[in-house]
């Protein structure tokens, strides 16, 4: 009898937290790489994680009164050359339709990297009035970036996202609706992936092109890096003015738009696997994991023992938990090493013995800890711990996260600290050759302004201090 496989090793999270990555997201079927360079095929074990983000992110979208819609894909290049900071900012990473059809096109068209501009020609023919606004909309959209270093999920040339683009009549509504909607990706981040993050105004080297200000939301990597996991931009007037987004106020005078657009992106599942995952794979938070519970039979060719896992997934099922039931021939330690890699938040193991003494042991992939529960009660007591290991995980990534937060009164400090896998606070003049330097460096960029903390000087050379900044090597 040929020996059996057990699940593939892994890389060492500890030492090679970039190949455990990679064999991570390869051996748990969440992606393949696509045929060309920089592009990946999200499997469907992986795009059921992104179902479950789209789902629990469209319910509060929606909630915050926006509507969906879907807008072309190919922009013309005269659009992005009206906002020059815009086009500016995104020209290196657009891919470019200039034959269709067997012939040149008159005018080149963009693969969208972002749709700001298209969304800005629509909204300058459909609003007319002030009883026009706002106007929310948002969509799920693919986009195009030509990325010249590529990772699965955190960097691709082709990825998954939604965009919403919103125009207000004043200024106070466009940064309320932006700062709404940053306080959406994080309240999503913290209760439905259990990642703990960090929102703040971007500095003006690391907004995004075209806007007057941006927002991040920062979530640490269990290496201690930061990933930069949605953004929320507050963008003025200046797209409406280059598009002509006009309307007719209640004092009859023609008046510009203020407008929004935030989004989040697949980049979300690679925050989720970086910072949950461990030495034997996956991680998964119960809201988001494609499946919540594994039962594996032990003994399983025995009498009554298959027939009774079958009734326990029924119930777990009519309880709407995901669930599966692995009746596979391979070993119990086979399936325990094959579930743990792939993250499933419970694993229930049901045998003989079990059911004679009405028991079920449950194990938790979170804390890998097993507990013996009351067969009777299996649909109470797992929803239970359902709750408790989604509440678990945010506590336990946010306790790691607080201590690994430092401060630094100089460059010597804001290097030991990145190099040690840290966030950094620390005091910033405000000028942008001292944020150059510090990047030069220490390879740290800010990630976002430590709002409601003043440091004396700056860092880097001393002089006083206009902002305490957090930064951090990224993704």
């Amino acid at each position: 009898m040929a020996k059996e496989n057990f699940v593939e090793q892994i890389a060492d999270i500890d030492a090679d937290f970039p190949q455990w990555y990679t064999d991570v997201v390869l051996k748990t079927k969440l992606v393949d790489y696509g045929p060309v360079k920089g592009t990946m095929v999200i499997r469907p074990y992986g795009y059921a994680i992104w179902e479950n983000i789209q789902k629990e992110l469209d319910k509060r979208f929606k909630a915050t009164g926006h509507e969906n819609a879907y807008f072309p894909l190919l922009i013309p290049m005269s659009y992005f050359t009206k906002e020059a900071e815009h086009v500016e900012g995104f020209a290196p990473e657009v891919a470019v339709v200039t034959h269709a059809g067997g012939e040149e096109l008159a005018e080149p068209l963009a693969i969208r990297p972002t749709s700001e501009t298209i969304f800005g020609s629509m909204y300058s023919k459909w609003l007319q009035s002030y009883r026009d606004l706002p106007i929310k909309i948002n969509q799920w959209a693919n986009v195009m970036r030509w990325e010249k270093t590529t990772r699965p999920f955190l960097r691709t040339s082709e990825f998954l996202w939604q965009e919403g683009h919103t125009a207000h009549a004043t200024e106070e509504e466009a940064m309320e609706e932006t700062m709404k909607m940053l306080g959406v990706y994080k309240e999503f981040a913290e209760n439905c992936l259990a990642i703990p993050v960090i929102t703040g105004r971007k500095t003006e080297k690391e907004k995004f092109a075209g806007a007057v200000a941006t927002f991040g939301m920062e979530a640490m990597m269990k290496d201690g890096k930061s990933l930069q996991a949605g953004t929320s931009h507050y963008l003025g007037q200046n797209f409406a003015k280059s598009f002509d987004i006009k309307y007719l106020d209640k004092d009859g005078a023609q008046k510009y738009a203020y407008t929004s657009s935030w989004g989040v992106s697949t980049r979300l599942i690679g925050a989720l696997i970086m910072s949950h995952g461990d030495q034997r794979g996956l991680v998964l938070p119960p809201v988001v994991a494609p499946l919540q519970v594994v039962i594996v039979p032990i003994a399983q060719k025995k009498e009554g023992v298959l027939e009774k896992c079958s009734q326990v997934k029924s119930a777990l099922e009519k309880a709407g938990i995901r669930v599966t039931l692995d009746d596979g021939e391979q070993s119990p330690g086979w399936k325990f090493n094959e579930w743990e890699m792939k993250g499933v938040p419970l694993r229930i193991e049901l045998g003989p013995r079990d059911i004679e003494n009405g028991k079920a042991l449950v194990f938790r992939r979170d804390t890998c800890e097993k507990a013996e529960y009351e067969l009777a009660d299996i649909v109470k007591s797992v929803k239970a711990l359902l709750k408790t290991v989604q509440k678990d995980m945010l506590k336990s990534a946010k306790a790691r996260r607080d201590g690994r937060i430092v401060y630094a009164k100089d460059m010597a400090g804001i290097l030991s600290g990145v190099e040690n896998g840290n966030f950094v606070k620390a005091g910033w003049c405000g000028c942008r050759e001292c944020e150059d330097k510090i990047k030069a460096e220490t390879a740290a960029t800010a990630r976002v302004y430590a709002e409601g903390e003043k440091s004396k000087t700056c860092a880097v050379c001393g002089k006083k201090a206009l902002h305490t900044v957090i930064f951090a090597r990224a993704y």
